[in-house]
């Protein structure tokens, strides 16, 4: 099989975020199936959706080369998420660690374990803003990226994180 680009988004707003986001990066690209090829700067982010009064949001984009199909870059996203004791109690909830397929290569999947492009992510701010910062050129469906992230609802909750 050909390498296929994917796009993946990272998220964590329980504990150690930061060193949580590059940990997964690393993790992720520690398989023989992936190629780190870029990742974003990290933003700061207010919860979208889920219960109040949760704490803010640290996200990133990566971009893969991958060998893996599919289904196959899912269970990898998921083992990741399960080495940093992610749990599954609330929609939207808080996390220590969230890893979407945003996209993978052009292709389209809609069945009951995945959908890609991710159905949610042409309105979301916090995954479309570290995604332009990464790539100004990206497109999602026809559309530049940074074009969804100027007109997406959450946009004034992101900002470039300059911490630890």
């Amino acid at each position: 099989m050909s390498p296929v680009r994917a796009v993946l988004a990272l998220g964590s707003n329980l504990g150690e975020s930061r060193s949580t986001l590059a940990d997964a990066v690393a993790a992720l690209a520690d398989h023989p199936g992936m190629k780190l090829v870029g990742v974003s700067p990290v933003a700061r982010t207010r919860p979208v959706g889920g219960p109040e009064n949760q704490p803010d949001y640290l996200n990133l984009v990566a971009e893969f080369e991958t060998s893996l199909d599919p289904h196959a870059l899912l269970d990898h996203c998921h083992d990741i998420e399960n080495r940093h004791h992610r749990t599954r109690e609330v929609r939207w909830g808080p996390r220590t660690l969230d890893v979407d397929i945003i996209t993978y290569g052009t292709v389209h999947i809609d069945d009951e374990d995945l959908t890609v492009p991710h159905p949610r992510a042409a309105g979301r701010a916090f995954v479309l803003q570290p995604w332009a910062w990464m790539d100004p050129d990206a497109m999602l469906d026809g559309v530049p990226v940074a074009e969804l992230a100027a007109r997406a609802p959450d946009l004034s909750g992101v900002e470039l994180f300059e911490g630890e």
